[in-house]
């Protein structure tokens, strides 16, 4: 088995990426898949922390069209995100891996309220965490949430999966000249405006000194090849 370069990591999945190619609601082959990487990373030792979108489901102000308070359209966004995790951890359940659900928002009969302290003890126990409802704030991205979850449990990287393969100088379905970068500062990436993450998520990885590798999720494998220092994506650092 391949050794990690990473301890303890903070994996971001987008919600359109656990509805595989259906685009909303779930694909439980997509889970699976994932969830049986997550389950061979703690094989490896390595320490699993988990943040879900909610984009399957609902994406805050951008569904709601400008018809909806934003502050009530995001809490519909953060509930979206919570069902994601609920999910997810049945199915980790199912293959044996420990795990437990925290919230920003507390819902004490579904899930645990977020405490910094328990999660930290929760993977030093092996168990995956799962984090829900964003930063419980809205306004906020769950970019901007797995950039905060990551600096308060000391993360080592934040694994970003999407449906992108890396970061590009344009759009590459709309640019085919479009180049893409191994590795980009976090300067270069808010000059240029490249949509990595939002901006706040981006200047909060920057200020806490996080380096953030963007891959596609399309192969869960690369959640592995990423964890042992495999050129996958694109590694956005100082």
């Amino acid at each position: 088995m391949e050794k990690p370069v990473y301890r303890r990591v903070l994996l971001k999945i987008s919600g359109e990426a656990l509805a595989g190619g259906k685009g909303t609601g779930l694909d439980f082959e997509m889970i699976g898949s994932v969830c049986d990487t997550i389950k061979e990373c703690l094989d490896m030792g390595v320490q699993v922390g988990l943040v879900v979108g909610g984009g399957n489901f609902w994406r805050g102000a951008k569904n709601s069209g400008g018809r909806m308070e934003r502050t009530r359209a995001d809490h519909m966004g953060m509930l979206a995100t919570v069902m994601n995790c609920l999910a997810v951890a049945d199915v980790c359940e199912q293959k044996g891996i420990p795990v437990r659900v925290q919230t920003a928002i507390e819902m004490r009969s579904i899930a645990e309220p977020y405490i910094r302290s328990r999660a930290i003890r929760h993977l030093e126990k092996g168990r995956v965490v799962i984090f829900g409802a964003g930063t419980g704030n809205p306004y906020f991205s769950t970019d901007t949430a797995a950039v905060l979850r990551a600096a308060e449990i000391e993360a080592d990287v934040i694994l970003l999966a999407k449906n992108v393969d890396g970061v590009y100088s344009a759009d590459p379905v709309k640019d085919p000249a479009a180049v893409k970068y191994d590795t980009i500062s976090y300067d270069d990436v808010l000059a240029q405006h490249l949509m990595v993450m939002d901006t706040t998520a981006t200047s909060l990885s920057m200020d806490n000194h996080i380096p953030v590798l963007l891959f596609a999720l399309k192969d869960p494998r690369n959640i592995i090849r990423a964890l042992c220092g495999e050129k996958v994506g694109t590694i956005v650092k100082e």
